[in-house]
């Protein structure tokens, strides 16, 4: 068993890089590149050599391209640096000619002066992406001139709270890992992945901060600082980071004792991922405890009015649209007094849950009754239920004993992928009311043009599927121990 969950890994992993590599090909040649400007505001304004400049350097920050000025050319390979940047010389000459062989295309600014770009192949562009997609910290990472004696080291120290923590200097977190209250509860900086900046949205911001950072206004909190300072401040001082000396401020030596003062801030909102998960699970577990409970009465009243009253249900779920049946149920909502955008109260009020959750579960019974509806019928018409019959066991010990426990197989494996889907968020749910959760993330990214975070959003969701098939074939085992996943012996 130990050996076919190791192999399944493997396999899920590679699939799930697959998947990655084929979606970052496509969105970097099927797509002209051009296009990724449609939606940047700051370009609109620009023109001219300043316009040239951005868009390269902008294509060389995304992976396309490898940009290179004039000057740099000379700076990196000549050995006659001054006689290079001069212009009109041999030497200036013979550089450009290098890299035209080297497969840079050689073009010129409205002022004269030379730049170069080599495109990227699929390959290249593969390569260059997962060249630094882990990202491991350690000791060595920093490289600060202004600081030459900056100790190198791990050790165990203690953080605001007084919670020991392993730390680092020379590090580019100083908390490696450590300890709080929120899940999974151990944390920890020293690897991370590295899915590039969000652009044109959220600007320069890290992808998966965007995911996972909070939202809302700042969260003032009273801390403890390790100069011994102990003010409100929205900072997060697990997540320092090392900040050069030539940009340390007045306002970073109150605070911190060395250069570890680039610190996140908290927000006194959930972040996007964690809305959407809110929202899934309670509904989820709502869907679940109303549809399987009708499920297996219908299926024990088959053909009987309960049975027509579910069947019915379930055709009227099925057939309208679920966007008229959320603006259905929102409209009745109103009129208990229930806000029909969930900004209106925000996250700390109760009201802005009630319809989202209503609706995300009521959308789901209808699948999950009619599937549980199906697999107690099928059992209850196989052999081994006729045999118990034909041994006298009662109607109920004949339901509870034999039918359910196989009936339900299926449906729990099915609970895994069911929590995953719910991290994506639902989007018409969520767009319909306001949401600030994933519901929209990926669709949005593609309409956007934001390569990375189609990127970074492809890697989670496929990632958690193809786990969460495996989780769920791990539980067919937990509930039912004769169904075996391998051959004998392996």
């Amino acid at each position: 068993m130990k050996n076919y969950i190791l192999s399944r890994i493997i396999k899920s992993i590679i699939a799930l890089f697959v998947v990655l590599s084929i979606v970052i090909v496509m969105l970097f040649t099927l797509i002209p590149r051009v296009n990724i400007f449609k939606n940047d505001t700051s370009i609109q304004r620009m023109k001219g050599d300043e316009k040239t400049s951005y868009m390269y350097n902008k294509w060389d920050e995304l992976g396309y391209l490898d940009f290179i000025t004039f000057n740099e050319m000379c700076y990196a390979s000549s050995d006659d640096v001054k006689a290079c940047v001069s212009g009109d010389t041999k030497e200036a000459a013979d550089i450009l000619q290098e890299y035209e062989n080297n497969g840079y295309i050689i073009e010129q600014f409205s002022d004269g002066s030379y730049y170069g770009y080599y495109e990227y192949n699929p390959l290249e562009i593969l390569g260059n992406f997962y060249s630094h997609f882990i990202q491991i910290d350690h000791p060595n990472k920093i490289e600060d001139p202004d600081n030459p004696d900056l100790e190198r080291k791990y050790y165990i120290g203690s953080d605001q709270n007084g919670v020991p923590a392993v730390m680092c200097s020379g590090c580019e977190y100083k908390y490696q890992i450590y300890f709080d209250g929120s899940f999974p509860f151990i944390h920890q900086n020293i690897i991370s992945l590295d899915f590039g900046t969000s652009y044109p949205t959220k600007l320069g911001i890290d992808t998966m901060n965007v995911i996972a950072d909070g939202q809302g206004n700042a969260k003032m909190e009273e801390q403890t600082f390790p100069t011994g300072s102990t003010q409100n401040s929205p900072l997060l001082q697990h997540s320092c980071r090392y900040k050069p000396t030539s940009t340390l401020d007045r306002m970073d030596t109150t605070k911190f004792t060395d250069n570890y003062a680039n610190c996140d801030t908290q927000y006194d909102s959930p972040s996007m991922i964690s809305t959407s998960l809110t929202f899934g699970l309670i509904s989820l577990f709502i869907a679940y405890l109303i549809a399987i409970p009708a499920g297996i009465y219908m299926a024990r009243k088959k053909g009987k009015l309960a049975d027509k009253i579910g069947i019915v249900y379930i055709n009227f779920l099925s057939a309208v649209p679920s966007l008229a049946f959320i603006f259905f149920v929102k409209q009745i909502g109103q009129g208990f007094g229930l806000p029909d955008k969930f900004p209106h109260y925000g996250f700390g009020d109760i009201r802005s849950y009630i319809l989202p959750i209503i609706i995300l579960a009521l959308l789901s019974t209808s699948s999950l009754m009619m599937w549980t509806r199906r697999y107690m019928i099928d059992q209850s018409n196989s052999d081994y239920v006729k045999f118990a019959r034909a041994k006298g066991l009662s109607e109920g010990e004949i339901f509870n004993r034999h039918i359910l426990k196989n009936a339900i197989i299926p449906i729990v494996n099915q609970i895994p992928v069911s929590i995953v889907m719910t991290i994506s968020g639902s989007v018409i749910t969520e767009t319909v009311f306001a949401i600030p959760g994933m519901g929209k993330m990926l669709p949005d990214s593609i309409n956007m043009l934001n390569n990375n975070m189609v990127i970074t959003l492809t890697f989670i969701f496929t990632g958690l599927s193809v786990f969460a098939v495996l989780v769920g074939d791990l539980l067919m085992t937990v509930i039912d121990p004769r169904i075996k996943l391998t051959e004998k012996g392996e």
